[in-house]
């Protein structure tokens, strides 16, 4: 079997537009000598992953330490394009698998498990994610208004973007479901002068947007809560909702249900903003060759990804009215890339602050997951495998409620301009 291997993957190796060496086990060098990139294989079972372009078991057996990478992660994920047999958004599950995944997300998603999951990702340490994520530990897309924008230039760009998107008024009851280290929820109360509130499932995060608060002298106009949006309080409903880098975790059975909650908790007429990763194909809730499956079970055990057209319908169960799409995908694969260098550059600090809580081998395997899952995520937007959507959607309110034109049923004008005018409130 091994020596009617090794030309097959040799024949593979010479088909790559980016050059790669590979390393065989106690063998020869094969590929390109000097390429940037380099596989060393410590088991023959691995080079049948690489000849089949398993990209995700591959992506395991280099956390594990059963295969090691040498080179920039950038050309690293160049050579895993080039390995791939197919597009990996594709998806042949039928209405059996479709079945099968709805059962599967039902069981995943209960709110025990959605806080064990949040917590396993978001609880891992708050000081490794301060190495590569922005001062403001936005952990979601930016948005790179101007092209010379750094990354900390751009989360605050992106803050903005979504308060001009959802009006935000002095005094309106804010809500950011998903507050993650408070970004958004502080940026909201300082720069348009709402009443915000945030929850959280993560301790980690909790404790950190509390201890802001308390810095900035924010109590009693922004709180933080440690609550899942299951038990959202619907007697006092919010004038205006987000919900960031959330909703991928709800799970594709709860979707609409997510949504009908939101329409219960959102005053009619109000604005709820939808920011979050969807699936690049129709039919497919996870990246294909393994990708998804590396992603759940190194990264975000339990999430699950929807085109942007499901979403939609979804939103239209749940008694919300679409008003605004904006796909920043691109948007996305930068965000990704500024977060994947800024790691790279820091990879023994990240080591020693991993290594405190969990011990060194630990240290090694979240490190190793998490600069595959950054590049392997970054590439993935670049492709159009994944996108990232904005969607804007109200409540309808009953006919004679408008304030912008009639028919309106709500705050929105129906036109974009109050979202680009600079001289509106807030800074960026």
């Amino acid at each position: 079997m091994i020596r009617h291997l090794v030309p097959l993957i040799e024949s593979k190796i010479q088909r790559l537009q980016a050059p790669l060496a590979v390393q065989l086990p106690a063998g020869p060098l094969i590929g390109s000598p000097g390429a940037p990139v380099k596989m060393s294989f410590l088991h023959w079972s691995s080079l049948t992953r690489l000849r089949a372009g398993q990209i995700g078991a591959l992506a395991e057996e280099f956390v594990e330490g059963k295969l090691h990478l040498e080179g920039r992660m950038r050309d690293v994920m160049a050579v895993a394009a080039g390995l791939l047999p197919a597009t990996p958004v594709h998806s042949d599950a039928g209405w059996w698998g479709g079945l099968q995944r709805q059962m599967r997300s039902l069981r995943a998603h209960t709110p025990e498990k959605d806080a064990e999951q949040i917590q396993f990702h978001y609880d891992v340490s708050d000081d490794f994610y301060t190495l590569w994520l922005d001062p403001r530990r936005i952990y979601s897309c930016a948005y790179y208004r101007e092209g010379s924008m750094n990354l900390a230039q751009a989360q605050e760009a992106k803050l903005d973007h979504i308060c001009r998107k959802l009006m935000l008024q002095p005094g309106e009851r804010f809500l950011d479901i998903g507050a993650g280290w408070g970004g958004l929820l502080l940026w909201a109360a300082e720069h348009y002068g709402v009443d915000a509130t945030g929850i959280t499932l993560s301790k980690n995060q909790h404790a950190h947007v509390q201890r802001l608060i308390e810095q900035k002298g924010l109590q009693g106009r922004v709180r933080v809560q440690l609550r899942d949006y299951r038990y959202l309080d619907e007697n006092r409903p919010f004038d205006k909702i987000s919900s960031v880098g959330m909703f991928e975790h709800v799970g594709r059975a709860n979707m609409t249900a997510y949504f009908s909650k939101i329409s219960r908790v959102l005053t009619p007429g109000g604005l709820v903003l939808n920011h979050g990763i969807t699936a690049g194909g129709p039919d497919n809730d996870q990246l294909g060759a393994g990708m998804g499956d590396f992603i759940e079970k190194y990264i975000f055990p339990g999430g699950q990804l929807l085109h942007a057209g499901e979403v939609l319908t979804h939103m239209a169960r749940g008694g919300l009215e679409m008003l605004d799409t904006e796909n920043l995908r691109p948007h996305y694969a930068r965000t990704l890339w500024d977060w994947s260098d800024a790691l790279e550059a820091r990879l023994d600090e990240a080591s020693e602050v991993l290594a405190v809580d969990g011990g060194r081998e630990r240290a090694e395997k979240i490190l190793r997951a998490y600069r595959l899952y950054l590049a392997g995520s970054a590439m993935s937007f670049e492709q159009g495998w994944l996108a990232l959507h904005q969607i804007l959607a109200s409540r309808p309110a009953d006919a004679g409620h408008d304030k912008k034109i009639t028919g309106a049923r709500g705050v929105y004008p129906f036109r974009r301009d109050y979202i680009y005018d600079r001289t509106s409130p807030g800074k960026a």
